[in-house]
């Protein structure tokens, strides 16, 4: 099972790239704090070094661009309630967390782990769902957005390390016995006692093409009713979608090929319905089927569909093998956050740390290790243009 749950969230999304120490021949590629005035002529722009780890640096910019992302994102999970504790309490962890997953960067590069696969059909993924035509057009959409596409790259591979270390290195290593399934089970069985219910799939084939025209705001006008021959050829295309399935092939590539529902890549799942939510037609189509079974192709509103009943669940409390998957699950999250944080204060104390007074990681172990210096190491700087340096505070 490759799941991870708040504490793996808080790790790899929207997390800032990390920068690397300074060395006589290179410096930190990181970006100037806003919060800092902004450079004349000839100025320095002052970077603060708030935590070394091993050979990499958190910086006050790093810190601020954290939490101006934490703030966004606890603002959209808890839109018109009050935001201010959450703010506080996950401010407190912002440095861990950053420290978190540098840490897991390294420990994947340690372990010779390569996310450039992933990393290439992420942004081909993204590239699609932002309708760009290649890579080189994302990047000039992520420039429109003020996005340096560099950074966005680098935290995105940061992020894909993360997970997979975490998968192989932590989760591939939680267990559960077959005492621990039964007990959830006997503790939890109000919760299972659910309505009778079945899990569809869907196959549609619609009658008219989406409307292309849109109203005064720019929003998309419903479509045109169908002509006689449109409604003709979606009936010809549906029947022919039938046949296929009946003739053995899997149903996960006809919805691909046939299917223009929202979910057709995913085999057009829609997921759980109780009586009274289909219209009454569908439904009793629907629930007098077994599980794996398909209906005919069916006349809608939107054009045809053929519908699989994927799951069929009888009123009731459903038997332990029905739902040791989704018991497997919730253990997995129960045991995940310690184990995960386990993991992470061991590699603390195999690490070099070092963090300036004034910040606290949440997260240290008492038997760290910091890094002692024999001599006190010089600010160094780059040229960020011909006018313009950049000056990392040492302490």
């Amino acid at each position: 099972m490759n799941k991870c749950t708040t504490l793996l969230l808080t790790l790899t999304i929207a997390m800032p790239m990390m920068a690397q120490q300074p060395s006589p021949t290179s410096a930190p590629q990181t970006s100037a704090p806003s919060s800092l005035p902004a450079p004349g002529k000839d100025e320095t722009v002052v970077e603060e070094i708030v935590a070394r780890v091993n050979n990499s640096i958190v910086t006050r910019e790093d810190l601020r661009r954290s939490r101006e992302q934490m703030m966004q994102e606890v603002r959209q999970q808890q839109s018109g309630g009050d935001t201010n504790a959450a703010i506080t309490e996950r401010e407190k962890n912002l440095l861990r967390d950053l420290i978190d997953q540098q840490l897991l960067v390294q420990k994947g590069t340690d372990l010779g782990l390569s996310v450039d696969t992933e990393l290439v059909k992420r942004l081909d993924d993204l590239r699609k769902e932002m309708k760009a035509e290649s890579i080189d057009d994302l990047e000039k959409i992520a420039q429109q957005q003020g996005v340096s596409f560099e950074d966005f790259k680098q935290n995105m591979k940061n992020n894909l390390m993360t997970q997979k270390v975490i998968s192989s290195e932590v989760g591939g290593r939680i267990q559960f016995t077959r005492e621990e399934i039964q007990k959830f089970y006997d503790d939890h069985k109000k919760e299972f006692d659910l309505p009778e219910r079945i899990r569809l799939a869907e196959i549609l084939i619609p009658a008219a093409p989406p409307s292309q025209a849109k109203d005064d705001k720019g929003n998309p006008l419903p479509p045109m009713d169908p002509t006689p021959e449109q409604v003709a050829a979606a009936k010809a295309k549906a029947d022919e979608a039938l046949a296929k399935l009946k003739a053995g092939t899997k149903w996960q590539d006809v919805a691909k090929q046939y299917s223009s529902g929202p979910t057709a890549q995913e085999g057009g799942d829609l997921g759980f319905f109780k009586r009274g939510v289909l219209d009454k037609s569908l439904e009793d189509k629907t629930f007098a089927l077994k599980e794996g079974a398909t209906t005919d192709v069916v006349r809608t509103k939107q054009g045809f569909v053929i519908l699989k009943v994927l799951e069929h669940s009888p009123a009731g409390v459903p038997p332990l093998n029905k739902l040791e998957n989704r018991i497997q699950e919730v253990l997995y999250y129960q045991k995940i956050d310690p184990a995960l944080r386990q993991y992470l204060t061991k590699l603390r104390e195999d690490a070099y740390i070092d963090i300036k007074q004034g910040y606290v990681d949440s997260g240290a172990s008492p038997n760290q290790t910091k890094l002692i210096y024999t001599s006190a190491p010089e600010a160094r700087t780059k040229d960020l243009s011909k006018k313009k340096k950049k000056k990392f505070l040492i302490f």
